[in-house]
């Protein structure tokens, strides 16, 4: 059974993704899907009430359609209470919550979030880090959670 724990939380990891909310075409192409602004809806898995909305580029044509394509850097974040916070175990003080592959090998889209303790915060980061430069392009955004009730952290 022991052995099994490693592979369930891949497999549960594996479930964690992206709900599309809309999305809007900000060029025509003629061959494949048009080049869109994407809005997805992420959940926080391990604080159930929290939601972060995620807007990026998405390229169409035909490298889309064939995965190949390298999308933008640019990323825009708004995460909110969208239910009663609960916080079933005790949180890192900074963690990766969801990435995505946004090119066929090197760059991925990354959402962390960090606890500020101080201000009873959870505090959400996206950036998208590629494995030879990355991109100072971030933003991000906060989640004030009740004084009544102190974020646990490990």
């Amino acid at each position: 059974m022991n052995k099994l724990l490693p592979l369930l939380a891949v497999f549960a990891a594996s479930l964690v993704h992206a709900e599309s909310v809309g999305e809007v075409d900000t060029v025509f192409k003629f061959i494949g899907p048009d080049h869109k602004i994407v809005v997805d809806a992420h959940d926080d898995p391990k604080v159930s009430g929290v939601t972060c909305y995620l807007s990026r580029a998405k390229t169409g044509g035909i490298k889309g359609v064939l995965g190949v394509a390298e999308d933008k850097s640019e990323a825009s974040i708004a995460c909110r209470q969208v239910g009663p916070i609960v916080i079933a175990k005790p949180l890192p003080l900074q963690e990766e919550v969801f990435s995505e592959r946004i090119s066929l090998v090197f760059k991925k889209l990354r959402i962390i979030r960090m606890v500020d303790t101080k201000r009873n915060a959870l505090v959400y980061l996206t950036y998208s880090e590629r494995v030879i430069e990355g991109s100072p392009q971030n933003s991000v955004t906060a989640v004030a959670v009740d004084r009544a009730h102190p974020i646990p952290v490990k």
